[in-house]
């Protein structure tokens, strides 16, 4: 009798344990449902954020971001200018360069006969992401070229280079916005053969050096803050003029610059501004990199992820270095671009 009572108990106390067993698998499934609720987007957000971003391209969504800008303004998606776009309009433009193209029409009309007017190849997809690389000293030690090369669009700026800096900013080049000063002598070191290389004409003086470099003309030297390439071997089909509408509505819209009633020192966007203004209107994922300046506390910290400009040189700069800054702060907070690596 004894003994059967031990053996009552026995199997009570396996009952008891494999109860609790069992309570204790779903205590512990129930807790890693809950960790990684918690954990998981914390993680993304340090470590997959850009590619997890890219897969989730949404074409309306970016458009409720574009109005969430409160611009007034429509998107565009052509980008470069075509002659038969502007001049036999009933209303030319009001603004000279690099704000219209007002006293440049017979000029362009001589480049635009001889050069592409087209929108990058294979670019026409439903969705496109795109990243914009700045030059900025943040981009170094961040090893995100990999990631910056999976993008559809990749844009870059001025005489940025690529070569052996190809584990930061990766290897891909879509598009290249430069203006004469910030030019190559060649392309083809930093660039994809298909890369379009895209000029931003500030003065007239660049177009007749852009003029004089597709007609194989003498070269303009006068008139430049530093002198442009006199040799230029780069691809002829592969250039492009920028619709001076982006400039004029970065200035005016975006960043809220008075433009100015007539010729002389003026603030004006970076190209890196430019470019990112560029993006909104022609993607439909706009990731950023390299952009941000040094605290301007310690005067010798460097400006570019390349060369060896420092903050102290920015003095002399003609951009509004903090109202860019608020301006990417607005953009970020909305979601319309996101940052591809932290930044301060």
């Amino acid at each position: 009798m004894h003994s059967d009572l031990q053996s009552l108990d026995h199997v009570k106390t396996l009952k008891r344990k494999r109860l609790w067993f069992r309570l204790l698998l779903v205590f512990l499934f129930f807790l890693s449902c809950v960790t990684s609720y918690f954990i998981y987007p914390v993680i993304s957000s340090y470590e997959t954020s850009p590619n997890i971003s890219m897969l989730h391209c949404d074409s309306l969504h970016m458009q409720h971001k574009w109005e969430s800008l409160h611009l007034n303004i429509s998107r565009l998606s052509h980008l470069f200018l075509k002659a038969g776009d502007f001049f036999w309009q009933e209303h030319p433009s009001d603004q000279a360069l690099p704000y219209g193209i007002k006293g440049s029409e017979q000029l362009l009309l001589k480049i635009l006969s001889i050069i592409n007017q087209n929108e990058p190849e294979d670019i026409d997809l439903e969705c496109r992401t795109c990243v914009v690389v700045g030059n900025g000293f943040s981009i170094i030690n961040t090893s995100l070229g990999g990631v910056i090369d999976k993008h559809d669009v990749i844009i870059r700026l001025n005489d940025a280079p690529v070569r052996g800096y190809e584990e930061d900013v990766g290897h891909k080049t879509t598009m290249r916005l430069f203006y004469p000063e910030s030019a190559s002598n060649n392309p083809g070191l930093n660039n994809n053969p298909e890369t379009l290389m895209v000029m931003v004409p500030f003065k007239q003086q660049d177009l007749l050096w852009l003029k004089s470099i597709v007609n194989n003309e003498k070269r303009v030297r006068k008139g430049f803050w530093k002198l442009p390439p006199l040799m230029w071997l780069g691809d002829i089909s592969k250039l492009r003029v920028l619709d001076p509408y982006y400039f004029h509505q970065t200035a005016d819209r975006l960043l809220k610059i008075p433009l100015p009633s007539k010729p002389g020192k003026t603030v004006q966007p970076t190209t890196g501004m430019l470019a990112i203004f560029v993006a909104l209107n022609y993607c439909d994922v706009v990731h950023v990199a390299g952009f941000g300046y040094p605290s301007f506390k310690n005067q010798n910290d460097q400006v570019h992820y390349y060369g060896h400009d420092t903050i102290k040189q920015m003095k002399v700069s003609p951009h509004n270095v903090s109202n860019e800054a608020g301006a990417l702060k607005m953009m970020e907070d909305l979601g319309a671009i996101v940052y591809l690596h932290s930044h301060s």
